[in-house]
């Protein structure tokens, strides 16, 4: 039987069977799918991949990695801490991280879709709204889509600084001119950096400039609006003309504290796109006219706030406004939920036992608020 022959293996063999060892597939994917399986790790799991090879640091320097700015979180340091007062060594810890963390957006060339920040804009000693401008600056916003923005109020503070400054009503409103007007400056940078916001969550001071600059914003489809100061109304021509000027809105939500001084006011919306209106959280918001055309769920909620008026006072403000029920029939035509209650297809030809429950909830008028209790 013929002896068979052994094979010649070539001196790299071991070399070869070594690359065979080193293939990882995932290097083989195109650099779009390297960056979208990316995209799914954690802020710090991506700083720890860059660690893996040279190829996986290359991809972690990708702007398109880093399309969120966070602020909001309180971080490492301050898990399972419940105050938002610290000591100054911890508020200087995590100031610190701020600073760093906008170093390393504007390093890597970010491309942010979305903004997230809790800074108090009056603080005239640690300037949050300048490393905010200075961060929009610096990365590419062109296409930042979302803002979750709290100007009135930072994260963190020092309680140690907390202690020995005394306030005063006269400091309360420098501070509060000093967080409107830097809030102002803020919102024209982004005006101009980032036009194509479209979902907005963010506190709202009502005045004619905020309103201007916030109608600027013409692709913005989901908008909330939470009250500012409550000692600051809201006129209805500001409200009507903020819905108005706005033709892409698809939902909306307001926090609106109307002051004492102001019972008695009712409000108009207008808007041709609107599909979603949530005013449960707001106070003493009385609609008299509804213009909604595309509505189809509204929820309100009539809260008491322990205002005590007598009968003939009572019945003065409330002859001024209508039932709700009568502003939606003539204003909202396609309204199918009311208070997360699917209506019947003919309550608006006749109400009915359920629907007469929610408006007890939810409308100001004689028929749905017999009390001297507010």
């Amino acid at each position: 039987m013929p002896q068979r022959k052994r094979a010649l293996v070539p001196v790299n063999t071991r070399r070869w069977v070594k690359a065979d060892e080193d293939y990882f597939p995932f290097n083989s994917l195109p650099v779009e799918c390297q960056l979208h399986v990316l995209s799914f790790l954690s802020e710090v799991d991506k700083c720890n991949s860059a660690l893996v090879c040279a190829s996986w640091s290359c991809l972690v320097r990708s702007g398109k990695l880093w399309r969120v700015a966070d602020y909001s979180r309180r971080g490492v340091f301050h898990l399972g801490q419940e105050g938002l007062l610290v000591s100054n060594r911890e508020f200087e810890r995590w100031k610190s991280w701020v600073h760093h963390y906008t170093h390393h957006l504007i390093s890597r060339g970010a491309s942010l879709v979305t903004l997230k920040a809790s800074f108090d804009l009056g603080d005239q000693c640690n300037k949050w709204g300048e490393l905010l401008s200075h961060l929009l600056e610096n990365v590419h916003c062109r296409d930042l889509s979302h803002l979750d923005l709290n100007w009135t109020f930072t994260l963190l503070e020092p309680l140690d600084l907390r202690v020995h400054t005394s306030s005063s009503s006269h400091q309360d409103n420098i501070t509060k001119m000093d967080q409107v007007n830097n809030f102002q400056i803020l919102m024209a940078r982004l005006v101009h950096s980032c036009p194509r916001i479209t979902k907005m969550r963010l506190h709202f001071d009502w005045s004619e400039t905020s309103v201007a600059l916030i109608t600027q914003f013409q692709h913005l489809r989901i908008l909330e609006l939470k009250y500012f100061w409550v000692f600051k109304g809201v006129s209805p021509n500001t409200l009507q003309t903020l819905t108005k000027s706005l033709p892409n809105l698809k939902s909306l939500t307001l926090h609106v504290l109307v002051p004492l001084r102001n019972l008695g006011i009712s409000y108009t919306l207008e808007s041709l796109s609107l599909e979603f209106l949530d005013v449960s959280p707001s106070r003493g918001l009385v609609f008299s006219c509804l213009n909604l055309p595309a509505l189809r769920e509204l929820r309100a909620k009539k809260i008491v706030r322990g205002i005590t008026l007598d009968r003939r006072t009572r019945l003065r403000i409330q002859s001024r406004w209508p039932c709700l029920y009568q502003v939606l029939r003539e204003g909202t035509p396609k309204l199918q939920a009311l208070n997360n209650e699917r209506l019947l297809p003919n309550w608006k030809e006749q109400s009915y036992r359920e629907l007469t429950s929610i408006l007890q909830q939810s409308c100001y008028c004689l028929q749905h608020l017999d009390s001297w209790l507010w």
